[in-house]
């Protein structure tokens, strides 16, 4: 069923008692089985909003009655009724839904309907269906449909590679390619593991564990490890890559920004035809040695005019983990920007340079004269 109004007819109510001049509203759901899917296991999802808006959320039977501030309440009002319809449509609810379509609905009127993000499911799995949750994922998974080589950039958390998995499997089962390719640069995230025991495979595979883990979120277990080893889905380090032609593949390219400039081309130039490359990284978290360019934020550069290669930047805002993580990335980009600002400030010559260079006070330059 597509998500849409209800065939019945909602009642809603919204009044200020004459005593206590509290706004409330009253939303009557269809049945209890919508109420028991829209409140979430032991009413986890209203506690949610509860915790989050400032309102109050009681539930008797199907009705559910909110009171709290004016514009908390209608807010409030307004995601339930959203809410309701997704889970109408089939659609299950859990808390991080509604962590995150309080965000969504709160960004300035950036999506005015959920049914915009939900309508375009990527993959389901186990009554679990993998669907954009901001604006930004659906737009990536738009550009992942419609060019062969995507760039996924932004902070951690934010379903970069979890999306993009998910497409690569869609992919893959609907025969529109024959292998999925995951590689991720064997890069040390600021510390020394040293001389790792094991073979060649045991040795790269503490790397590329996430990507593992994001594979088997995607379909059965047992499924993936068959298919791993039948080489249909291929995980590897990127030195891997060098001197290969991936024809019909999907292939995704992890934490790029600890790839150098020639790693970088090196993979891009891989690419063979009915393929398509996903490139996913967090550009302030770079692990290279110092002085060692990015070669995703080169590419970047470099490649953002040519035709064919999409873009997708992330923001924190798209986070779609812990609430707190949004709230650390936001603490550490505030950071960095002091700390540059400080650095520009030490960059200044002193005052005495200045004044023997001919410059004063508010001067444009040396030798020049205040208006």
């Amino acid at each position: 069923m597509p998500l849409g109004t209800p065939e019945r007819k909602r009642t809603l109510a919204s009044h200020r008692p004459a005593q206590a001049r509290v706004p409330t509203a009253k939303l009557e759901l269809r049945d209890s089985d919508v109420a028991l899917a829209l409140g979430g296991h032991q009413g986890e999802n209203l506690k949610v909003l509860e915790r989050r808006l400032g309102v109050r959320v009681g539930q008797r039977g199907t009705e559910l009655h909110l009171s709290g501030p004016a514009e908390a309440v209608g807010f409030a009002t307004r995601l339930l009724e959203q809410l309701e319809r997704a889970v109408l449509a089939g659609r299950p609810v859990y808390r991080e839904d509604v962590e995150q379509a309080i965000k969504v609905l709160g960004r300035d009127g950036e999506v005015e309907d959920l049914a915009d993000l939900y309508s375009g499911v990527v993959l389901g799995r186990s009554g679990r269906q993998v669907v954009p949750k901001s604006l930004t994922q659906k737009h990536y998974v738009e550009a992942i449909r419609t060019h062969d080589i995507v760039f996924g950039i932004g902070p951690a958390g934010t379903g970069k590679t979890y999306l993009a998995m998910a497409m690569a499997v869609a992919a893959l089962q609907e025969r529109k390619v024959k292998r999925i390719i995951l590689a991720r640069p064997a890069v040390e995230a600021g510390e020394k593991l040293g001389f790792l025991p094991g073979d060649l495979a045991e040795k790269v595979n503490p790397y590329l564990r996430p990507l593992y883990d994001a594979l088997h979120d995607m379909m059965d277990p047992a499924r993936a490890v068959q298919l791993v080893e039948q080489g249909t889905v291929e995980v590897a380090p990127l030195a891997f890559m060098r001197g290969r032609t991936l024809n019909d593949a999907f292939v995704i390219l992890d934490e790029a920004q600890n790839t150098t400039v020639e790693q970088m081309k090196m993979f891009l130039t891989r690419l063979g035809f009915h393929s398509k490359a996903v490139i996913t990284g967090d550009v302030t978290q770079v692990d290279l040695p110092t002085g060692r360019p990015s070669g995703l934020s080169h590419a970047q550069t470099l490649l953002a005019d040519v035709p064919g290669i999409a873009f997708t930047h992330f923001t924190e805002l798209d986070v779609v983990r812990h609430p707190l993580v949004q709230a650390v990335i936001r603490a550490y980009a505030r950071d960095e920007a002091e700390a540059q600002a400080r650095r520009a400030e030490e960059a200044q010559p002193p005052a005495e340079v200045r004044k023997a260079q001919g410059e004063t006070p508010g001067s444009i330059g040396p030798g020049s004269v205040p208006p």
